[in-house]
């Protein structure tokens, strides 16, 4: 059966799923700034079990070989972890500099309070985007982490509740490097490891204005996939912003005729307009909203149905809070969200979305990990039957935090000074 944009949404979870919202609202096509608004402002963080305050003593960014942490710690001695997707390499300065000063000496419990106040301080909200948003995730997962484990409690458990224990995957290639043939191979071998059921390749060139990433690549994978895959394969595509609206709906049209479920980002992504022109014109569901960053496009592109399935980046977006507010208004207007994997350890939070996010998408982003990252977990962290399961245990879920931190550096500023074994 095709999977057109009406069939894909009422595949979702839909009924149930917004009264973890509030018992009032309901999914409707038509919703009113106010009442996104709205559910955008209730409570996602529930500080049960935490009676007196928790204040922050320190916040430190760490180094061991290529992964960096963040490591917060209280006053009365309770710890939380997170870990990096890539990026603070780079944004260590921000970091160091304008988001880990704003949140020591506060109480760990206004959470939701501070990712307000630490854009404000500095005027880090000069910085809006992924630079300043990468650095609150990592702080906000951390406390999280520590929060969860002072009380032991799961992620989901403090942001709203266990709806999920496990997810179905779809695994995706981030390769453009490759021909039709050699990505049909790249993917068999992705789907082996994995067991997915479900896949994602790259179409286009990336931000390429309609240029392919080699000459007729493209059209030829797209019809190569269903015919090596077979009927049962689910199949998403991410065009990374590569086409105008015209080739867009040209390449849409391509994978509407092998039942594609998801075609993400076709058009710049900045570009609303051009982006449901394309929506308008096709019934494959649209993908979007990796790159964005302020609740208030997130509110916009909602409202204006611009895509299907909403895509918030939980570390380029700012955690997971900011993230279920975005699941939250999304949800009102019938529409799922499925959030992008920035990579690594990302798949970890992800699941933990997963486990509390009204109206999930039927599969989410899988980019490897499990032989990295399972092992810190108890049970092991797997994939199965084109399955993950939820970490079980409080706060993220690592075992042991201590041992995974051992020979660790601090960074500061560029300079990486050696710590002790913790």
């Amino acid at each position: 059966m095709k999977l057109t944009r009406r069939s894909f949404l009422n595949a979702t979870a839909g009924a149930g799923a917004l009264s973890v919202i509030h018992p009032t609202f309901a999914a409707s096509e038509h919703v009113s700034d106010e009442a996104l608004e709205q559910a955008a402002a209730l409570p996602v963080f529930t500080p049960k079990g935490l009676k007196g305050p928790v204040i922050i003593e320190s916040i430190e960014l760490l180094r061991k070989g290529k992964e960096h942490f963040v490591r917060v710690r209280s006053k009365d001695g309770a710890e939380g972890v997170s870990v990096d997707d890539g990026r603070m390499d780079v944004l260590h300065p921000i970091l160091n500099r304008l988001v880990i000063p704003y949140f020591l000496g506060k109480d760990a419990r206004d959470l939701e309070e501070h990712l307000f106040q630490v854009y404000r301080y500095q005027s880090n909200y000069k910085l809006q985007g992924l630079a300043l948003w990468c650095p609150v995730a990592m702080v906000e997962f951390a406390l999280l982490d520590l929060m969860g484990r002072m009380t032991n409690q799961s992620f989901a458990e403090m942001l709203g509740g266990v709806i999920r224990t496990s997810i179905p995957f779809y695994v995706a290639s981030g390769r453009r490097d490759t021909t039709p043939e050699q990505e049909i191979e790249y993917l068999r071998g992705l789907i082996d490891q994995t067991g997915a059921k479900a896949i994602k390749y790259r179409l286009g060139g990336r931000m390429s204005r309609n240029e392919d990433a080699m000459p007729g690549r493209t059209d030829k994978l797209i019809p190569l996939t269903r015919k090596t895959f077979g009927d049962k394969m689910v199949i998403h595509a991410d065009a990374n912003s590569s086409y105008d609206p015209p080739e867009a709906i040209r390449v849409g049209k391509l994978l509407q005729d092998i039942k594609a479920v998801h075609y993400e980002e076709p058009c710049p992504f900045d570009n609303f307009d051009a982006t449901k022109k394309v929506k308008d014109s096709l019934s494959i569901p649209i993908a979007l909203g990796e790159q964005e960053s302020s609740q208030c496009r997130f509110q916009a592109m909602i409202r204006d149905h611009v895509a299907d399935i909403v895509q918030p980046d939980l570390y380029y977006y700012g955690g997971l809070i900011r993230s279920l507010r975005v699941a939250r208004m999304a949800a009102l207007c019938g529409q799922v969200t499925s959030p992008h994997l920035s990579g690594g350890f990302g798949f970890v939070y992800l699941l933990h979305f997963a486990a509390c996010a009204p109206k999930l998408g039927p599969w989410q982003e899988y980019k490897k990990g499990v032989e990295t990252f399972g092992q810190w977990f108890d049970p092991p962290l797997q994939t199965k039957d084109g399955q993950l399961t939820i970490p079980k245990g409080p706060g993220v879920g690592i075992v042991d935090p201590k041992e995974i931190l051992k020979g660790v550096t601090v960074v500061q500023d560029g300079a990486a000074a050696k710590t002790g074994s913790d």
